[in-house]
């Protein structure tokens, strides 16, 4: 029996949406035979599916014949990016109250952990904080290590990603600024970008016994933006 029209449509839908994600995580793009392979289908309906994007500026082709991410993603990450900011700022503030500390929200930006959004703790005389749009590379600090737990393990990925993966936080000390405590854990959500909550404190009992809290939280928001 033939596929019914809506079960084609979303067999189509979602072969498009799994060739944007593969284009936009490949570091130099792919070609048409390279996502015809990922998604198991012949090279005339991965061609389809790319130019289908390409007309949306989703993704974009070069001189060299490989596709890489178009400016119409920007718009969709500003979207996301917004959403979850409005979702997340709620329970930084509690955070913020709570462990007297600053609270960040922090996405994956190519190489770098970009903050989205920062929370100072009310009150407090003296704190360490950054600016909203700060960034770093991936990898240091609690928040560049959070970052990479939260994707899928990779081959060759440092212990300290593997450890924060496995305990559910990264935490470090004066790794991006002198003297801080950082402690950070990923929140993971099946079509969103990678996102961690991070605390940053100079005092350590403070960073000591922050892991359970921040946790709670993240596993809150993992709920709430599924």
């Amino acid at each position: 029996m033939a596929d019914s029209p809506r079960t084609t449509g979303t067999q189509t839908l979602a072969r498009g949406l799994r060739a944007l994600q593969l284009v936009s995580t490949a570091s130099d793009g792919l070609n048409i035979q390279e996502v015809a392979g990922e998604l198991d289908v012949h090279r005339s309906i991965a061609s389809r599916l790319l130019s289908t994007l390409a007309d949306f500026h989703l993704v974009t082709r070069g001189s060299d014949g490989r596709y890489r991410t178009g400016t119409g993603l920007a718009a969709l990450a500003a979207g996301i990016h917004a959403t979850l900011r409005a979702t997340a700022e709620p329970v930084m503030h509690g955070l913020a109250a709570d462990l007297g500390a600053t609270i960040s929200l922090l996405v994956i930006e190519g190489n770098q952990a970009v903050a989205l959004s920062v929370v100072e703790p009310p009150g407090a005389s003296y704190r360490l904080s950054f600016k909203t749009g700060s960034r770093h590379p991936l990898g240091r600090g609690s928040a560049g290590v959070a970052l990479l737990a939260a994707q899928s393990p990779s081959p060759g990925e440092e212990t300290n990603v593997t450890e924060a993966r496995e305990r559910g936080f990264a935490a470090t000390f004066g790794e991006v600024e002198p003297g801080a405590y950082g402690v950070a854990v990923p929140i993971a959500v099946e079509g969103l970008p990678a996102a961690c909550l991070n605390l940053i404190t100079s005092r350590a009992e403070i960073a000591e016994h922050a892991a359970p809290a921040l946790m709670t939280a993240a596993e809150r928001l993992s709920g709430d933006l599924a």
